[in-house]
């Protein structure tokens, strides 16, 4: 059996996720990577995405979406996320209907004068928040 490390998983909220694990894959700001026991001290900050986390003894992997935040590895992995939700907790019919209303603003107003960068660069992060919570919601990617 593969060595483990304990994970900690927090939002504002509440600690979504408390256990003992051989491996946490999350999207970070330079690309996805993986953090498990023994790992180099770490700090970086999370883009969103979908988190999987291989506990120990697992074959599978558990998904859920995440909302950016950062990864503290030290002796343990603690990962600070604005949100976070498992498959089960995702409405996919809202998240659809988000992503809709999120691409028809875009197409409407990208090129508009006097749209505020930030307000489409925050549509797109919400569009993409949107479509990690989609793909989680559908089984994410749980395999090894």
């Amino acid at each position: 059996m593969a060595k483990s490390v304990n994970l900690e998983v927090i939002t504002p909220s509440k600690l979504f996720y408390e256990g003992e694990v051989e491996l946490v894959i999350v999207k970070t700001l330079s690309g996805e990577e993986g953090f498990m026991a023994s790992h180099s001290w770490a700090c970086k900050l999370l883009g969103v995405g979908e988190m999987l986390i291989q506990e120990a003894g697992a074959k599978e992997f558990k998904s859920a979406a995440i909302s950016g935040g950062f990864v503290d590895v030290k002796k343990d992995i603690v990962i600070y996320t604005d949100a976070a939700e498992w498959s089960g907790e995702i409405d996919a019919e809202r998240a659809l209907s988000a992503q809709a209303k999120d691409e028809e603003w875009l197409m409407e107003n990208k090129d508009a004068e006097g749209v505020a960068a930030d307000d489409i660069e925050r549509v797109q992060v919400n569009l993409t928040r949107q479509k990690v919570r989609l793909k989680v919601a559908n089984g994410g990617r749980k395999k090894k």
